[in-house]
C-alpha cells in the first residue's frame, strides 16, 4: 500500500523450470541495476526469471479455498502461460491450516493442495511464489505469534527443500499494524536463518513493513551476509483511483468516478515513487519484485488500462519483475463467467499478447 498506515488489507473478500533465455530478455533493461560480484547477480538473475506474473488471489489466502468466490483449477494456469506470463504468485493462508499450540503442525491435506497447485505452475512452465498471507493475528500480536510463524516456516521450507530454483519463498505479505517495520526486521531475519537450515539456495523474497510500501524501504534492514534474496514492494497509487468503490474500504464510494487519464503529472507520481525505489535497489544491491498492483473493477476500464499498461511498463524500464493483483476477481484479468480475458488489461500488461 502507498505508505498509509491506516489503510485496510488491499485484497481480501473482494477480491519448475528456469525460464528460458527468450523470456527473460524481455524484461532487461538498460536501465537495471548491473551488479558484479556472483552472490548479487544470482538474485538479480532470479528476479529476472520471475518477470511478468500475475496473482492467484482470493483463493488459498482465504480462511478456506472457496470462501471469496474462487477456487483454483487446472485451465487457469494454462491460461496464464499460454497468455505470456512468467510466474505466478500463489497468496497461502497458512495459518487458519495449522494448529495453536506447539509444534503448530500444518494440516497435510492442506499442503497437499498447495503441492497441487506449484504442480500445476511447473507443468505449465510458470515459475511460483508461495508466501504467508492473511497472518492478521501476527500483524495484531506479533510477540504472541513469533514462535508460531517461524515453525510455519521451518514446515514449509523442509517441505519443499527439494523443490527447483524455479520455487521461490516470500516470507510474509504485508507486514503492518503491531508488526512495525523494525520488529519485522528481526523476524525477517530470523525466518531467513530457518529456511536456510533446509534450503541453502533458495531464494527468497522479503517485503518493505507499512503494507510492502515503497516509503517504508529505508527501514528495512536484511542480513547483509544474505545475498539471495530478493525485495518486493506493492504499489496501489494513487488510492482513490486503484480503490474507488471497494467494498472492504470504508469511505471509497466517495472516490467513485474518479479516473486516471495518463497525463503527465500523473505519470511523474509514478516515476517518482519507482525512483526511490530504484535508488534503493542500487545503494543495496539488491532487486525489487512489483509483487501486486492493480485498480479495482469500479473504475472505468480506460482508465484502468491506461494506468496498469504505465505501471508495468515503468517497472520494467527500472527493471523490476512484476505480478499483478490479480486473475480473476475484483481487479481481475479474467473473466470466470464468460470464460474470456479481460483484453485491455491483458494487453496493457502483454502487450505482444494477439
Amino acid at each position: 500500500m502507498s505508505g498509509e498506515t491506516d489503510i485496510p488489507p488491499i485484497e481480501g473478500n473482494t477480491s519448475g523450470t528456469v525460464m528460458p533465455s527468450s523470456t527473460v530478455s524481455r524484461i532487461i533493461t538498460p536501465s537495471a541495476p548491473d551488479h558484479t560480484s556472483a552472490p548479487d547477480q544470482y538474485a538479480f538473475e532470479q528476479n529476472r526469471r520471475l518477470g511478468r506474473g500475475v496473482n492467484l488471489g482470493n483463493a488459498l489466502e482465504a480462511p478456506n479455498e472457496g470462501d471469496w468466490g474462487v477456487t483454483l483449477d487446472a485451465s487457469f494456469f494454462q491460461l496464464i502461460a499460454s497468455a505470456g506470463f512468467d510466474s505466478v504468485r500463489i497468496p497461502v493462508r497458512w495459518n487458519t491450516h495449522a494448529s495453536l499450540d506447539p509444534p503448530y503442525t500444518i494440516d497435510p491435506d492442506f499442503f497437499d493442495r498447495v503441492d497441487w497447485a506449484i504442480a500445476q505452475a511447473f507443468k505449465n512452465d510458470l515459475n511460483v511464489i508461495i508466501n504467508i498471507h492473511h497472518y492478521e493475528e501476527l500483524m495484531e500480536t506479533p510477540d504472541l505469534h513469533y514462535d508460531r510463524f517461524l515453525a510455519l516456516w521451518e514446515q514449509i521450507a523442509f517441505h519443499y527443500r527439494t523443490y527447483p530454483e524455479s520455487l521461490y519463498f516470500e516470507l510474509l505479505n504485508e507486514p503492518h499494524g503491531a508488526l512495525k517495520p523494525l520488529i519485522w526486521n528481526d523476524y525477517a531475519a530470523e525466518a531467513i536463518q530457518i529456511i536456510r537450515k533446509s534450503n541453502p539456495n533458495r531464494t527468497i523474497i522479503a517485503g518493505s513493513g507499512n503494507w510492502n510500501s515503497i516509503e517504508a524501504l529505508e527501514s528495512l534492514m536484511l542480513p547483509e551476509e544474505e545475498r539471495n534474496l530478493i525485495v518486493t514492494v506493492h504499489y496501489y497509487a494513487p488510492f482513490q483511483f486503484t480503490h474507488q468503490g471497494a467494498e472492504w474500504v470504508p469511505g471509497t464510494e466517495k472516490f467513485l468516478g474518479t479516473r486516471w487519464e495518463g497525463n503527465e503529472r500523473e505519470k511523474k507520481a509514478i516515476d517518482s515513487d519507482f525512483d526511490v525505489a530504484f535508488r534503493w535497489s542500487q545503494k543495496y544491491a539488491r532487486p525489487i519484485f512489483l509483487g501486486e498492483f492493480g485498480a479495482y473493477s469500479k473504475a472505468d476500464l480506460e482508465s484502468r488500462q491506461r494506468w496498469t499498461e504505465y505501471v508495468a511498463r515503468s517497472a520494467e524500464r527500472y527493471g523490476f519483475s512484476w505480478a499483478y493483483w490479480e486473475f480473476c476477481a475484483g481487479f481481475g484479468l479474467y473473466n470466470r463467467q464468460t470464460q474470456r480475458w479481460v483484453e485491455p488489461l491483458l494487453q496493457a500488461l502483454i502487450p505482444e499478447q494477439k
